[in-house]
C-alpha cells in the first residue's frame, strides 16, 4: 500500500515538475510566447496560475521546539534523575546484597542503556514524532509505540502516588517538633527502650517505621491485595493537589517546562550533598556503606537480580516508555545526540551511586542504634526511603527546615519524570490526532481529562491496601513486558530498518561530527547488532524461568497466585501490542504474505520529511522564484527581430 502510494506521489510531483518547466519554456519572464511570434486573435490567452494550479494542501500544524539546546539538556536530566535514584535505586540495592547490584548495573548500563539511550534519541529527533508516528520508518513495528504507551500509562498511574506521599510529609514538616523524632512526645516511650516489640510479628519499629505504616499507608489495617479498604482521603488530597500542579505545568507546552527546569533539575543535587555529609559524621555510618560496596558474589547467580538491574536502568533511564523519544521529537534536527547521551546517562547513574552513600550511611546508623546487622534494619520496599531519609532529617540540626527542603526536594524529582512520562502519552495522541496541537481549548480539555482519569485510577493506590497494589504495579509495568518492547525496537532498526542506514542518519543530523563520534558510534553499532539484543534475550529468558520459582512479597506479605497471574497480565498486555499491530500493518498491504512483510517494513515516504524540513537542508534546496504577474503582455515581430539581432551579435 505504501510502495503504491509512493509510487503515484512521486508521479504526481514529476509530472507537476515537468509541467512547471514546460510552462517556463513558454512563459519567458511572464512573457506569452507563441512558436511562430504571433499572438492568435480569436483565442485567448489563458492565465499562468490557472495552468499550474496545483491543490492546496492541508495546514500543517508547526511542532513546538525547545528554546535551546540546554533546557532540552536539563529537561533529560531532570526526566532521568528522578525518584528512582534516590528512592528505587537504593532499595534494590538493599534488597539484592548490597553491593553486588552494582556489578549487573553497570553491565546493563554499557551494553543495554547506553545504546537504547541513543536509539530512542536519534529516533525521535530525525523523525520529529511521538512514540506512534515515529513508527513510520517501519510501520510494521507501531505497535511499539503502542506498548510503550501502555507502560508509560501503567507508570503515571503509580508514580504520582509517590509525589502525594511527598506532599503528606511535607505538610507534616510544617510541625515541630517533626512527628516521627524522638522528640515529639507520641514517641518518647519508643526512644526510650522501653517497649520491647511494637508490632504484630514482634519487631521493634522505630518512629519512622511507625508513621509510615500507620499514619501514612494505613496498611495495618488491610490483610492483604484481597483487602484494599477504605481510601485515605489525606492522602486523595494530596494526589489530587499533584495532578493539578502536573496539569498546570503542562498547560503551556514545552517551551514553559523548560524554563522550569533550571531550578528543578538542579536544586536536588545541592540537598542530596548535604545529606551525604551528615551521613558520614553518624555512628554506624561505615558499616552501611560497607554493605553498600561489599558484593555477595552468590547473588550473581539468581534471576532476579539481574531482572532488577536492567528493570532500574530502563526505570531510570526512561527507556522503551515513549518521553524520551516525544522530548527529542522537539529538537532541531542538527542537536548532537551523541553528546547529549553520554551527558545524561553519565549523570544519571553518578547521581543514583552518590544516593546510595547518603540512604546507606544511615541504614548504618539506624543499625547501630538497634543492634542488628544493616541487612536487618529495615523493610525492602518503596517506603525504605521514606523510613530511612527522614530519621536522618530528624538527627540534622534546624530539622523542621532540612525536612522541608529535602521533601520539596523529592517533589521536584517526581515532577520532572512525570512530564516525561506524561509528554510520551500527549505526544503520540498529538500525532495521532493534529487538530488538537492546533486548538488550544480542545488541548486543554484532553489534558484536563487525561489527568482526571489517573487521578480517579489512583484512588485504588492510595488505600489502606493500597501499597500492594503499588507493589504489584511497580513489580511488572517495567519488567519483562519493557524488555520486550526494547528488545523488538533494537531488532526492528537494527535489522528491518537497517542499522548502517540509521548510523547515517545520525550523521546526518549531527553533520559537522568530530572524529570522536565516528568511532564511538561503531561500539554503538556493535552493541544494537550484537551485544543489547543477546543480553537482553539472555535475560528474558533467565526471567522467565525463575518467575515461577520466586514468589512476590511485600515485606512478610508473599503474594496470592492470582495477584502475581494479574501483574503477569499487566506485562503481557504491554508487549502483546507489537504483534498485534504487526497483524494489522501485514493485513493493510496486498500480494503473497512475503510481499506484505517486505512492504511493511518500508519507510512511509513522509519519513524524511524532518530531514528535508530542516533549516540547513532547506537552505540547500531552495527552488528557483517563480514571479506570476497578474497580466500578460504581447510581443510583437519587432520583438523578436531585436532578439534574434542581439544574439546575433553576442555570437
Amino acid at each position: 500500500m505504501q510502495d503504491t502510494t509512493g509510487k503515484a506521489a512521486s508521479g504526481n510531483l514529476a509530472g507537476a515538475s515537468g509541467a512547471t518547466a514546460e510552462q517556463n519554456k513558454v512563459h519567458m519572464n511572464g512573457h506569452t510566447v507563441t512558436q511562430n511570434g504571433f499572438n492568435p486573435p480569436s483565442t485567448p490567452t489563458p492565465q499562468p496560475q490557472s495552468e499550474c494550479q496545483l491543490p492546496t494542501p492541508a495546514p500543517i500544524v508547526q511542532r513546538e521546539q525547545w528554546g535551546g539546546k540546554y533546557e532540552f539538556l536539563l529537561s533529560c536530566i531532570g526526566y532521568c534523575v528522578g525518584l528512582g535514584n534516590v528512592w528505587r535505586f537504593p532499595y534494590l540495592c538493599y534488597r539484592n546484597g548490597g553491593g553486588v547490584f552494582l556489578i549487573p548495573y553497570f553491565i546493563m548500563l554499557f551494553v543495554t542503556g547506553v545504546p537504547l539511550f541513543l536509539m530512542e534519541l536519534s529516533l525521535g529527533q530525525y523523525g520529529a514524532a511521538g512514540p506512534i508516528t515515529v513508527w513510520k520508518c517501519c510501520p510494521l513495528l507501531k505497535g511499539i509505540g503502542i506498548g510503550m504507551l501502555c507502560v508509560s500509562t501503567l507508570v503515571c498511574l503509580y508514580y504520582n502516588v509517590i509525589i502525594a506521599w511527598t506532599f503528606y510529609y511535607l505538610g507534616s514538616s510544617f510541625q515541630s517538633p517533626l512527628p516521627w523524632s524522638c522528640e515529639a512526645l507520641a514517641n518518647a516511650g519508643i526512644c526510650s527502650g522501653n517497649i520491647t516489640a511494637n508490632d504484630a510479628t514482634g519487631k521493634v519499629l522505630t518512629p519512622t517505621e511507625i508513621f509510615w505504616n500507620k499514619q501514612v499507608l494505613g496498611v495495618v489495617h488491610s490483610e492483604g491485595l484481597h483487602d484494599p479498604g477504605p481510601v485515605r482521603w489525606p492522602l486523595a488530597l494530596c494526589l489530587l493537589a499533584a495532578w493539578i500542579i502536573i496539569f498546570l505545568c503542562m498547560l503551556k507546552g514545552i517551551r514553559s517546562s523548560g524554563k522550569v527546569v533550571y531550578v528543578t533539575a538542579t536544586f536536588p543535587y545541592f540537598v542530596l550533598i548535604v545529606l551525604i555529609i551528615r551521613g558520614a559524621t553518624l555512628e554506624g555510618s561505615l558499616d552501611g556503606v560497607a554493605f553498600y560496596l561489599t558484593p555477595d558474589w552468590s547473588r550473581l547467580a539468581n534471576a532476579q537480580v539481574w531482572n532488577d538491574a536492567a528493570s532500574q536502568i530502563f526505570y531510570s533511564l526512561g527507556i522503551g516508555v515513549g518521553g524520551l523519544l516525544s522530548m527529542a521529537s522537539y529538537n532541531k534536527f542538527d542537536n548532537n545526540v551523541i553528546r547529549d547521551t553520554i551527558v545524561i546517562t553519565t549523570g544519571n547513574c553518578c547521581t543514583s551511586f552518590f544516593a546510595g552513600f547518603a540512604i546507606f550511611s544511615i541504614l548504618g546508623h539506624m543499625a547501630h542504634r538497634k543492634g542488628v546487622p544493616v541487612a536487618q534494619v529495615a523493610d525492602t520496599g518503596p517506603g525504605l526511603a521514606f523510613v530511612a531519609y527522614p530519621e536522618a532529617l530528624a538527627l540534622l540540626p534546624g530539622s523542621v527546615f532540612w525536612s522541608i527542603m529535602f521533601f520539596l526536594m523529592l517533589f521536584m524529582l517526581g515532577v520532572d519524570t512525570l512530564f516525561g512520562n506524561m509528554e510520551g502519552i500527549t505526544t503520540a495522541v498529538l500525532d495521532e490526532f493534529p487538530h488538537l496541537r492546533g486548538n488550544p481549548l480542545q488541548k486543554s480539555l484532553f489534558l484536563g481529562a487525561l489527568c482526571f482519569s489517573f487521578y480517579l485510577m489512583g484512588l485504588l493506590l492510595i488505600t489502606d491496601g493500597g501499597i500492594y497494589w503499588f507493589t504489584l504495579i511497580d513489580s511488572f509495568s517495567t519488567s519483562f513486558g519493557l524488555i520486550i518492547i526494547t528488545l523488538f525496537m533494537c531488532i526492528g532498526i537494527s535489522f528491518f530498518y537497517g542499522v548502517n542506514q540509521f548510523c547515517q542518519d545520525i550523521l546526518d543530523m549531527i553533520r559537522h561530527c568530530p572524529p570522536w563520534c565516528g568511532k564511538v558510534l561503531i561500539y554503538f553499532k556493535a552493541c544494537w547488532v550484537f551485544c543489547t539484543p543477546f543480553l537482553l534475550l539472555f535475560i528474558l529468558t533467565y526471567i522467565f524461568i525463575e518467575m515461577y520459582r520466586t514468589s512476590l512479597r511485600y515485606g512478610d506479605y508473599v503474594y496470592p497466585l492470582w495477584g502475581k497471574a494479574l501483574g503477569v497480565c499487566m506485562g503481557a498486555t504491554c508487549c502483546l501490542q507489537i504483534l498485534i499491530w504487526a497483524i494489522v500493518a501485514i493485513s493493510k498491504e496486498t500480494g503473497t504474505l512475503k510481499e506484505r512483510f517486505q512492504k511493511s517494513i518500508r519507510p512511509l515516504n513522509s519519513w524524511r520529511q524532518n530531514n528535508l524540513n530542516s533549516t540547513v537542508r532547506a537552505e540547500e534546496h531552495i527552488e528557483p522564484e517563480q514571479v506570476d504577474p497578474p497580466y500578460t503582455v504581447t510581443l510583437t515581430d519587432m520583438d523578436f527581430t531585436a532578439m534574434t539581432w542581439d544574439v546575433g551579435s553576442q555570437a
